[in-house]
């Protein structure tokens, strides 16, 4: 949406929060951009006292506006905590002027403080949505991103050098297993060995011996015959 205002150096549009105004053309500082007006509410009429909407300016302890009319454009004007505009009010006249406070540019939002009351009891509580306020989260969810990656980089960390430590000592383990398994196997191979050379060793006696009785019994039949 986008409502033209005539000659005006604004026009009505399409914001972050909603309707905003936007500079049609450059707007110097400490201009007078527009007056936010509509029906004086008297707080000492019980009538006036009891209405109740997110349009009123109070100008004094007696006085507010009731900017709620659409022929309020001002109306349209955006809350930010890093503002380009400022309202100046003056308690005599009843009057409410939107002032600008730096250069606008063209298609740049007007903007203005709304003050600490209409901020604690309108926007606080769904969380105030300017550029500056939408930085800051920005800046806060990217911290706690940050933290939240270094938090479970460390954690990974912690994890394998956990898993590292408890690999070394299961190796240590499955070594000195493997220690104790060949010292065990290196006396019962000497066993074997040992058992087999004297087996090899009887063997070659007994051959020895019925060689010796074999020869013997040759020589005697030699010398019978």
């Amino acid at each position: 949406m986008s409502v033209s205002t005539a000659s005006k150096p604004y026009r009505i549009g399409r914001s972050k929060t909603g309707l905003g105004l936007f500079a049609t053309q450059p707007i110097k500082k400490g201009v007078k951009i527009i007056r936010y007006f509509g029906p004086l509410l008297d707080s000492k009429n019980e009538k006036h006292d009891a209405i109740e909407n997110k349009y009123l300016f109070q100008i004094s302890k007696r006085w507010t506006v009731d900017g709620s009319i659409r022929k309020n454009v001002a109306r349209y004007i955006n809350h930010s905590c890093k503002p380009n505009a400022e309202s100046d009010v003056n308690p005599a006249k009843k009057k409410i002027i939107i002032r600008s406070i730096k250069k606008i540019e063209p298609g740049e939002e007007i903007n203005y403080d709304y003050g600490t009351e209409y901020f604690k009891e309108y926007l606080k509580p769904i969380g105030c949505k300017c550029e500056g306020c939408e930085a800051k989260r920005a800046k806060k969810r990217a911290k706690l991103r940050a933290e939240k990656a270094k938090a479970k980089e460390k954690a990974e960390r912690k994890e394998q050098k956990r898993a590292d430590k408890a690999k070394r000592k299961k190796d240590k383990a499955k070594a000195k297993k493997a220690d104790v398994k060949k010292a065990l196997k290196k006396p019962a191979k000497a066993a074997k060995k040992a058992k087999a050379a004297k087996a090899t060793k009887t063997t070659k006696a007994v051959g020895k011996k019925a060689k010796a009785k074999k020869a013997k019994a040759k020589k005697a039949k030699a010398k019978k015959g």
